[in-house]
């Protein structure tokens, strides 16, 4: 009998280090994934001369119907429709053309600088907008604002157990490069004409784009061992829409399949709470790398050179 006992533990040993030797091949096999997703519906950012505010969002739409995409979010701020009416007719035009719409706050707070409750009543506050453009449509998904998900562990808990008793999902962010940077130095040198400074920023922003794909998909071998399926942050702005053609090229040349939000975050490692209070906050393995004490690398965003390009003389913005 204890014999039986024993070849049973060795049988289910060997079973269960075949399974973990599978589950690690098959990450090492697994193509690499990412799931598109766009910030600050519906306008983020100044526009280039002659440019009309739903031109961007159209021609973002164009490249993901021509790139033949799965449905990507789009994280919705209802202060600009509030100011800007006409600017619902561009959430209309994102579900019309098949995209989801998720849930960004009404007016873009940090939960860092505003307290729980008030960050609270702002995300219950933009569901009527929601409601209004997709009445049916699975939009409680959660995108923080800055990435801000707290500086106190009160502020964190409060918010996350409002969000799930409410249905929410949190829109997890596994890469970023910080595009939005580029939109502001974009408009400057549209205004000026100057043709070498917009190829100059072209060429920043891809550059920066494929080094923090190494950066992020370092990150997770330290936490995980192996790639993640990511989720990318983006913002509807004019220059995203400008590059997105190339972007897209870039993560296909870099071995990337695109799925879908869902799709990304039904990997385990985004059941992974860093339950943290983090001032500025940060993507989900930058709070994981901070518990689990493993050195985030230290960023090279072109913020400076960006921000005093096309100045005309004026001293940069501070």
């Amino acid at each position: 009998m204890a014999g039986h006992v024993c070849a049973a533990i060795v049988y289910a040993s060997f079973i269960c280090a075949a399974v973990c030797v599978a589950s690690m091949h098959a990450h090492a096999q697994a193509p690499l994934q990412i799931a598109l997703t766009f910030d600050d519906l519906p306008a983020h950012g100044p526009l280039p001369p002659g440019m009309a505010r739903p031109a961007v969002v159209k021609s973002i739409l164009a490249t993901l119907k021509q790139e033949h995409l799965p449905p990507v979010y789009g994280f919705v701020n209802g202060f600009r429709v509030r100011d800007y009416p006409y600017q619902i007719e561009i959430l209309r035009a994102w579900h019309v053309a098949g995209e989801p719409l998720g849930n960004h706050t009404f007016e873009h707070p940090s939960l860092d600088e505003v307290s729980a409750r008030r960050f609270i009543a702002d995300i219950a506050r933009n569901e009527a907008v929601l409601r209004k453009v997709d009445p049916h449509g699975d939009w409680r998904w959660f995108r923080y604002p800055y990435l801000d998900e707290g500086n106190t562990l009160a502020k964190r808990r409060a918010v996350r157990a409002w969000l799930f008793a409410h249905r929410y999902k949190v829109a997890e962010v596994t890469m970023d490069f910080e595009d939005y940077l580029w939109n502001d130095a974009y408009g400057r040198c549209s205004a000026q004409g100057d043709a070498a400074a917009i190829a100059s920023l072209e060429a920043s922003y891809l550059a920066t784009a494929d080094h923090f794909i190494d950066v992020f998909r370092g990150l997770s071998q330290q936490l995980y061992g192996h790639d993640i399926p990511y989720v990318l942050l983006l913002h509807v702005g004019a220059f995203d829409a400008r590059m997105l053609p190339r972007l897209i090229a870039l993560y296909r040349r870099r071995g990337f399949q695109f799925v879908t939000l869902e799709q990304a975050e039904a990997d385990p490692a985004y059941r992974f709470d860093p339950d943290i209070g983090y001032p500025g906050g940060g993507t989900l393995q930058e709070l994981t790398a901070k518990v689990r004490g493993v050195n985030f690398p230290d960023d090279k965003y072109p913020e400076k050179e960006l921000d005093a390009l096309c100045r005309a003389g004026d001293e940069p913005s501070r």
